[in-house]
C-alpha cells in the first residue's frame, strides 16, 4: 500500500480535514491515528478513468461504454475504495486500478 498523507491538516474546533493520495490497488486508507470519526470521504482519480464495458439489461444483450469513479465507503476510521459498479459484499476484492487522491472530514481524535 502505497497511501501517503498531506503533513498539514486543516483543524476547526473538534473537526479536522486530512488530504492524501493512494496507489493504484489500494483498497483502504486507515485514518484512526487521526480521527475518532469520519463524516465525510470522497476520492479523485489521478486522470482519464477507462470506459467499462458493461452488457444492458433490457433484453438486446447490447454493450454500453460506461465511465465509473471510485466507489468511497466509510468503515468506522477507516475508508474504503474500489472500483465502481463492484459487488458491495466484495469491497476487499476490487481495488480501483488506478490511483488518485482523497479527502476526509472527521472528529480529531
Amino acid at each position: 500500500m502505497a497511501v501517503t498523507i498531506d503533513p498539514r491538516p486543516t483543524v476547526f474546533g473538534d473537526r479536522m480535514i486530512i488530504t492524501g493520495t493512494y496507489a493504484a490497488g489500494d483498497n483502504s486508507i486507515d485514518l484512526s491515528s487521526f480521527l475518532s470519526e469520519i463524516d465525510f470521504a470522497g476520492a479523485n482519480s489521478s486522470g482519464a478513468i477507462a470506459a467499462r464495458a458493461i452488457t444492458d439489461t433490457g433484453g438486446a444483450g447490447n454493450l454500453q461504454s460506461v465511465i465509473i469513479g471510485v466507489d468511497v465507503r466509510i468503515d468506522g476510521t477507516t475508508v474504503r475504495l474500489a472500483a465502481g459498479l463492484q459487488d458491495p459484499g466484495n469491497i476487499a476484492n476490487t481495488a480501483p486500478g488506478q490511483a488518485g487522491t482523497f479527502i476526509a472530514i472527521g472528529r480529531r481524535s
